[in-house]
């Protein structure tokens, strides 16, 4: 049976403020843990107004702090925004406060447009074809004994577990070929899914790290007591991708009646092919979905996310799930 775990974006929802999303994100968390999810991670992000988790380690803290057993980490950061030190010394240093419970998610991307990504590290000198060389240099600083001559004070000797994030074959390879676990941005760039994963079992080089290939898959659910309200509830997060991809982000929007039909056949084209994988509907659907896409996918974890604009609907989604799957611990 695959495990379960949450990707929380932390959202700012139309009308609300970032510090009203921080408390809904840790509500969250503490609900996760109590349904018995694997883990809770945070994704890094700049730039947009729907997305509060840019500063992606304090907030980890923050959810660290205000839970006890779930691991809690980045899924991901995003390494070419960073220097590998900074990210091994703020890691480390959560690793240290909340032992045993931290990830590290790795990315490629820079998580922004353009113009955020250059005021972000005030010129675009560095290079995301360096990504491999930065992740082996951070795994570094964790070791026992660094080759490098830098130190990362806390950091070194620290077993922080480092996965490897994607949406295409280089991810993949990378994680492959370095032996670590590898999580798939299947809930918002599936294209390449099943390639990957298959590039990522087929290639995989056992490692100290980890001894057998192990794929994260993220997935939408919108889950509710009746199909009806779960498609109601889906509408926001459609709003958003539409207003991502056309050059309008925005905060969350609340959920409108039959937006399907309101819009044109490229959005609802777009909308089918960057959220296929997804279930929204009651719980028997939604069951149905998610057992249909682990049986395709064998994957050994989902990490589910669910864009509703309403936080206590949000909370139900999870809770669905949760109930749906009840024999799954936070082990």
């Amino acid at each position: 049976m695959s495990h379960f775990s949450v990707l929380d974006l932390a959202p700012i929802a139309q009308g609300r403020t970032a510090a009203e999303s921080f408390q809904a994100t840790l509500d969250l968390a503490q609900h996760a843990e109590r349904w018995g999810f694997r883990r809770f991670w945070l994704a890094e992000h700049h730039g947009m107004p729907g997305i509060a988790s840019a500063a992606t380690s304090i907030l980890i803290a923050h959810v660290a702090a205000g839970t006890s057993t779930i691991r809690v980490g980045a899924g991901g950061i995003m390494l070419p925004n960073h220097s590998p030190l900074i990210i091994a010394e703020q890691f480390g240093t959560l690793e240290s406060l909340f032992p045993g419970r931290i990830d590290l998610g790795l990315g490629r991307a820079p998580g922004s447009d353009q113009m955020t990504a250059r005021a972000l590290r005030r010129n675009l000198s560095s290079d995301a074809d360096d990504f491999p060389q930065d992740v082996m240099e951070l795994i570094d600083y964790f070791s026992a004994e660094p080759r490098g001559p830098v130190r990362a004070v806390p950091g070194k000797g620290l077993n922080i577990p480092i996965w490897i994030l994607g949406s295409s074959l280089y991810g993949a390879q990378l994680a492959a070929t370095l032996g670590l676990p590898y999580a798939f941005a299947s809930h918002f760039a599936p294209a390449q899914m099943m390639q990957a994963i298959e590039v990522y079992r087929a290639t995989f080089q056992p490692s100290k790290f980890l001894s057998k290939p192990y794929v994260m898959l993220g997935f939408n659910v919108i889950a509710a007591d009746t199909d009806q309200n779960a498609h109601l509830l889906a509408s926001s997060m459609q709003q958003a991708f539409i207003n991502l991809r056309t050059g309008n982000p925005s905060t969350l929007p609340p959920p409108i009646n039959d937006y399907l039909e309101k819009i044109g056949g490229a959005e609802r084209a777009l909308l089918s092919q960057i959220l296929s994988c997804s279930a929204i509907g009651g719980p028997d659907k939604v069951k149905d979905e998610v057992d249909a896409f682990i049986a395709r996918t064998q994957a050994d974890e989902l990490m589910i996310t669910s864009q509703i604009f309403d936080h206590a609907a949000r909370l139900r989604s999870y809770e669905i799930i949760a109930n749906i799957y009840e024999n799954f611990t936070n082990a």
